[in-house]
């Protein structure tokens, strides 16, 4: 059953994504009838008609050029209701989902991630090698930090935003996922992982660099274990 009452801030960082952001403002409208909700961009500055775009669908606009994470955190910040839920810009979470992440808030949890790799979930768009990747630096963390993670590498989340401000994230890239799931372990906060299914970029080029990107995040859980 529908809470008419809940409230929910979206925050999705972009760059050149005028393409997609029509299909998804259009998906997240459907899915979240009823519902009040904002919708943040937190932009790296893009080229394209993405800025006009978002303004046109009523989304605030924010801008970062400083990497995902940081456009996360800003966007965060500026969110004006205390469930927040993160995701990509480029159609590849569905929103039909984000009513079973928003759900888990409700029952107490301080953080509910997606996951791909867990019983139910999938994922179209993720090539072998990352798909290892993930795989080594989730057996790190959960070897060190005792966790039972099944996704370190997946951007779609919610969280109150009271929860996620305890975590004082340092991430600006694409660690930030990895740095969030190791501090909520850290923090003991309740965090659960539901099934998630990752469809494939609708439209352009993805911004993951495997190598570049795979060595910050292996840095972020090497200094995580520094600061333990």
């Amino acid at each position: 059953m529908k809470n008419i009452k809940e409230k929910i801030s979206i925050v999705i960082p972009t760059l050149n994504e005028e393409k997609n952001l029509p299909i998804l403002f259009s998906n997240l409208r459907k899915s979240l009838n009823g519902r009040r909700y904002e919708i943040i961009i937190a932009d790296g500055y893009s080229t394209d008609r993405t800025i006009e775009i978002a303004k046109r669908y009523g989304a605030k606009v924010l801008f970062d050029n400083k990497g995902k994470g940081s456009a996360i955190k800003k966007g965060v910040s500026s969110a004006r209701y205390d469930t927040v839920v993160i995701m990509d810009a480029d159609c590849s979470n569905l929103p039909d989902e984000m009513v079973s992440l928003i759900k888990t808030i409700n029952n107490g949890y301080d953080i509910c991630m997606g996951s791909r790799f867990t019983n139910g979930g999938f994922s179209e768009d993720i090539s072998w090698y990352r798909k290892i990747g993930n795989k080594f630096f989730i057996h790190l963390v959960n070897f060190f930090w005792k966790t039972n993670y099944t996704d370190l590498c997946y951007g779609y989340r919610c969280f109150a935003k009271s929860s996620f401000e305890k975590l004082h994230l340092k991430s600006d890239g694409f660690g930030i996922e990895t740095e969030l799931s190791i501090k909520v372990a850290k923090k003991k906060l309740k965090f659960i992982e539901i099934p998630s299914f990752e469809k494939k970029r609708r439209y352009g080029e993805g911004k993951l660099k495997t190598m570049k990107h795979g060595f910050e995040i292996l840095m972020v859980i090497l200094n995580e274990l520094l600061t333990n």
